[in-house]
């Protein structure tokens, strides 16, 4: 099969369009025909390597994939050739105390497809049964790929951790991005006010499109600011966080009183700086938040058949011009979702 693989981390000339052996499947896997394949800045960082994290080498990246079943193992029920799927994007042990208990995102053999173990950006991925999921009536396989790991996230963020609440005000950083975009209608879909942020006002008035009620464009204002102008001093319950050092301050600073800042990235890096007497004084909550559970995705995809929930797309392009995709991410240029497809003949 024809596949993208990384074979030493570095720039986008590491990201290699080669031809690899098929995948072999377990008893308990199933081989997907890849559909689509959504990229997130995962993996950037798979490609560019992470201080810290051994990455096994070489990989296929692609967290995000929607297919057709193309081969069930012998232990495999309920699943048969043909199906059109989705994948959930994070891969457990299904044996640990968290799994048992429906946590598995808090398992400590958690990983994600595309990071640890071969990924979507491939004709073909093998994943154990239980990350195969129905596609949602109505989505086609673009969109399919453009759900799991970016819905799921926001989802955790704002229901799981941030319990958000009818009438709460609900920041969502970088509203372009593909947790923002998620946060933004998530936070609509449980009565929330949202003031999105983004760097262009093109990128504000899709936010506007999406739901949200305010939107502050960060490189021409400051944002900390113009939340506590929007908020009349009093500032937001909850702020979706996955920036880093870059908003950290000014995220923190934008709490209303008891409110909950809720991270589950650091693209512009991990290390931040925290004043714990403004924490404690001011009774907020720093609240980390990694992925969801497949339990969580299956009630997120609830919503997608009935159109309270739309998948976001940027552009859709071949796993030829990964490259030019990677390069999309890192100028952020796109809003929505970068989706990579076998051939442009895949993408319905």
């Amino acid at each position: 099969m024809k596949a993208v693989r990384i074979h030493k981390h570095g720039g986008l000339e590491r990201l290699t369009y080669e031809s690899v052996p098929d995948p072999k499947i377990q008893p308990n896997e199933v081989l997907v025909a890849v559909k689509a394949c959504a990229l997130n800045y995962l993996d950037l960082w798979t490609r560019q390597g992470i201080a810290g994290i051994k990455i096994p080498l070489p990989v296929i990246p692609g967290t995000d994939i929607s297919g057709v079943v193309h081969e069930t193992g012998d232990m495999v029920s309920g699943i048969k050739k043909g199906d059109k799927v989705l994948l959930s994007p994070g891969v457990s042990c299904g044996e640990c105390k968290y799994c048992l208990a429906g946590n598995d995102n808090m398992c400590p053999d958690y990983t994600l497809l595309g990071f640890k173990r071969d990924g979507g950006c491939a004709e073909y991925v093998k994943v154990p049964s239980t990350n195969v999921i129905p596609m949602p009536q109505g989505i086609n396989f673009v969109e399919g790929a453009s759900i799991p790991l970016v819905f799921l996230t926001a989802w955790h963020m704002l229901v799981a951790r941030a319990k958000v609440q009818p009438g709460e005000d609900v920041l969502v950083l970088a509203a372009g991005s593909g947790v923002g975009i998620a946060a933004i209608q998530i936070a609509k879909l449980f009565g929330a006010r949202v003031i999105a942020t983004a760097s262009t006002e093109e990128k504000l008035a899709k936010a506007q499109d999406l739901g949200a009620d305010d939107t502050v464009n960060y490189v021409k204002k400051d944002f900390h600011a113009e939340v506590m102008k929007l908020t009349d001093k009093k500032g937001v319950e909850v702020v979706i966080e996955h920036v880093g050092p870059a908003t950290w301050e000014k995220s923190i600073l934008s709490l209303a009183r008891a409110g909950r800042l809720v991270t589950c990235g650091a693209t512009t890096g991990p290390i931040v700086k925290l004043d714990l007497r403004y924490i404690f004084s001011r009774h907020l909550s720093v609240l980390g938040s990694y992925v969801g559970s497949k339990a969580e995705l299956l009630e997120v995809l609830k919503y997608f058949p009935e159109k309270k929930l739309h998948p976001v797309v940027d552009r859709v392009l071949t796993l030829k011009d990964v490259k030019v995709a990677h390069k999309l991410l890192e100028d952020r240029k796109q809003f929505g979702k970068v989706v990579l497809t076998p051939s442009a003949s895949s993408r319905t």
